[in-house]
């Protein structure tokens, strides 16, 4: 058994002059100071200290008392030093866990990517401890991956190991997208454990298994410009409001017409421009051009967190006129039209939530008679009616994706007037089809 450490007593005064011992070791090299407690000592006539007089008070220390608290305050310390060097040791030969892996990625994509705050909050949704309470609800989070291999150290975490857990997600009745999913996260968090400045791993157990077959994307769905309209009518009126209490205060009344004005040309732009809720929640006046018809689009809201868009990338988008309409109607208003104000904001000339508009979005919707889309579809409609007029590029560049295959949804998301008259053209002479007259 090793010898404890040789402490010493040292007399050491507080702010105000008050003694007090302190006991002072070496420990693995390292020198280690620990307060023992108020020292019943005065000061000697020739300099330095002397015992007091009396007996000794509870909560104050002798040389004698002293000494033995030091004793124990030198093995409580080498025993707690010595559980965390066992600890330590252990990790070393086991290796990290996939637990421990997991806060490492996390917060490498925060400090290092600067992954946006809605990635991260999604990610740590699927990375979350099993059985932690859901923020809304009754209900726990399962926590899959770290059910199933949190405590495993991850150089132990084979191939077979991980499609014995997509399987299992399988036979649950999880979605291929939602597997899918739980897959890229293990690998993605797997490849980050193999750079030689993490955990050195030698391979990644998630590469050699199978990505699930996603349905194709459902066919795109939006609004024609009536329909667009008639959901502005409708929130402008206040029908999504339901009916209301006849002694509402007059300023009160006045206050709801502002903001179901302001909700008929939030719908507007965002079906006329194909803005992402997120950059029109983000949008300030000072980034709103009216004289040379263009907005600059360069911030956005993620997970109530204003930053760069989704692309990272501002782009100068055109205003067509009726968006330019929307957007002077707005600024006509009288309240929040400063340089800094954003365009769409509440009474108090606050940021709105995220949630709120789409539950006013839903209501003016059901209101208005139109099929049960999301908020979302207001950019689809804004991106299939222009891809109706515009090359891909215009679009891609319009709506402002990062990738072509993006774009190429709204490409095909409904035909052209016109295609129908170059396929007649085309199948002209076909039976019942009368032939072309040759010019």
């Amino acid at each position: 058994m090793e010898r404890l450490p040789t402490g010493a007593l040292i007399v050491r005064t507080d702010a105000e002059g008050h003694p007090y011992y302190e006991a002072k070791w070496r420990r693995g090299g390292a020198q280690v100071k620990r307060r023992v407690g108020s020292a019943w000592l005065e000061p000697a006539a020739g300099g330095g200290w002397q015992p007091r007089r009396g007996r000794v008070p509870d909560g104050f220390f002798d040389e004698k008392r002293a000494t033995v608290r030091m004793a124990a305050i030198v093995a409580e310390h080498d025993a707690n030093a010595a559980e965390i060097e066992r600890g330590q040791r252990e990790r070393r030969e086991r290796g990290a866990t996939v637990r421990e892996m997991a806060a490492a990625w996390l917060e490498y994509l925060w400090r290092e990517k600067g992954a946006k705050p809605a990635t991260l909050q999604d990610y740590g949704y699927l990375l979350i401890e099993p059985g932690t309470p859901h923020k809304r609800g009754p209900g726990v989070n399962p926590g899959r991956i770290l059910r199933a291999l949190g405590d495993r150290p991850i150089a132990k975490v084979t191939t077979s190991d991980v499609a014995s857990f997509l399987r299992g997600l399988d036979r649950g009745g999880m979605s291929a997208r939602s597997v899918n999913k739980h897959r890229e996260v293990l690998g993605a968090m797997f490849s980050y454990a193999q750079r030689e400045d993490t955990y050195a791993l030698a391979h990644n157990p998630v590469t050699a298994t199978s990505k699930r077959r996603e349905l194709p994307p459902a066919v795109l769905d939006f609004f024609e410009p009536e329909e667009i309209e008639a959901l502005a009518r409708a929130a402008e009126a206040g029908a999504h409001r339901g009916v209301q209490p006849y002694n509402v205060d007059p300023g009160e009344v006045e206050w709801r017409g502002w903001e179901d004005r302001q909700d008929a040309e939030l719908y507007r732009v965002a079906a006329y421009t194909g803005m992402r809720l997120s950059e029109l929640l983000a949008l300030r006046w000072e980034d709103v051009d009216l004289e040379r018809r263009r907005v600059i689009i360069h911030r956005a809201v993620s997970a109530g967190v204003e930053g760069p868009t989704k692309s990272r990338q501002a782009r100068s988008l055109p205003l067509a006129d009726a968006t330019a309409a929307a957007l002077a109607r707005l600024a006509d208003r009288g309240d929040y039209t400063d340089r800094d104000d954003y365009v769409f904001c509440s009474r108090l000339g606050r940021r709105l939530d995220r949630s709120a508009v789409r539950r006013r979005y839903t209501r003016a919707r059901d209101a208005a008679g139109l099929r049960a889309l999301r908020f979302h579809a207001l950019r689809h409609a804004a991106g299939s009616l222009v891809a109706r007029e515009a090359g891909a590029h215009f679009v891609q560049a319009f709506l402002g994706h990062s990738r072509m295959s993006t774009t190429e949804r709204y490409l095909h998301a409904k035909s052209r007037p016109q295609d129908v008259e170059i396929l007649n053209r085309a199948f002209a002479g076909a039976s019942g089809v009368p032939a072309a007259e040759s010019e």
